[in-house]
């Protein structure tokens, strides 16, 4: 368990100006960020003991931040 925040910017630190572009051109990755950072706000929360989750809950939380920032990275290596 990590406790950090993964930020878009800082999971991709070589895209920042992208994925700035992409969110203000693209809908669907403009949502696709948008749902990427609640779910990862909200697993810094169950990390962090904010809003504590069951184990499962918090590794569910895991798997959908893992799938969208996969789709995330889809659009940003296809841009």
């Amino acid at each position: 368990m990590s406790n950090t925040p993964h930020e878009l910017a800082e999971e991709f630190p070589d895209k920042t100006a992208q994925i700035s572009q992409l969110k203000q051109s693209d809908a669907h990755f403009a949502k696709l960020s948008d749902e990427y950072h609640a779910v990862n706000r909200a697993v810094h929360r169950a990390e962090t003991n904010v809003e504590p989750v069951s184990a499962e809950a918090e590794t569910s939380l895991r798997k959908q931040r893992a799938a969208l920032k996969d789709e995330i990275w889809g659009i940003l290596s296809k841009a």
